[in-house]
């Protein structure tokens, strides 16, 4: 089964990456979330890539704030991609994350998006973009879900637009 994998580095992040799951259940992708951190528990972070591999990872989410190294580390253990979602979890508001995220060396690429509830969402939909490239399912939901939010727009204008007429 192909499915992607959400890491955490701390609990306190599951609030924002459940936004991250919870797209995924909206669009039927499978995903597997768990809490492992790059410092407090390497050997488990390292062990957990090894097995979400070998049961058909696709790609891997890391949410970390701080120093934020948890992307950083599965970078250097996967070829699979690598997706980072920066958390403010510090007086920095995230800034710092989104720096040690961002800033990898060349050849350990880490695709970063926005810290916090954006980034989780943008997280998933990155993903599943990835994913969309060998499944024509998939690919039809996204662009249904754009064509969705174009005219959310449009509606949302109507109730408010003024137009002068020519």
């Amino acid at each position: 089964m192909k499915f992607v994998s959400i890491i955490m580095g701390s609990k306190s992040d599951f609030e924002v990456m459940k936004s991250c799951s919870d797209t995924f259940e909206a669009f039927g992708v499978n995903y597997e979330m768990i809490i492992s951190s790059a410092h407090r528990s390497p050997e488990r972070t390292a062990e957990y890539i090894k097995t979400a591999e070998a049961k058909g990872s696709q790609c891997f989410i890391a949410a970390a704030g701080m120093a934020a190294h948890l992307a950083g580390v599965l970078s250097s253990k996967t070829v699979k991609p690598i997706i980072g979602v920066p958390m403010s979890a510090s007086a920095l508001s995230g800034i710092d994350a989104l720096l040690s995220t961002v800033q990898m060396p060349a050849g350990m690429p880490v695709a970063t998006v926005a810290i916090g509830k954006a980034g989780a969402i943008n997280s998933a939909y990155l993903a599943m973009q990835m994913l969309a490239l060998n499944n024509e399912e998939l690919s039809v939901k996204l662009k249904e879900d754009r064509i969705s939010k174009a005219k959310k727009v449009e509606m949302d204008s109507m109730e408010i637009e003024t137009i002068i007429e020519l």
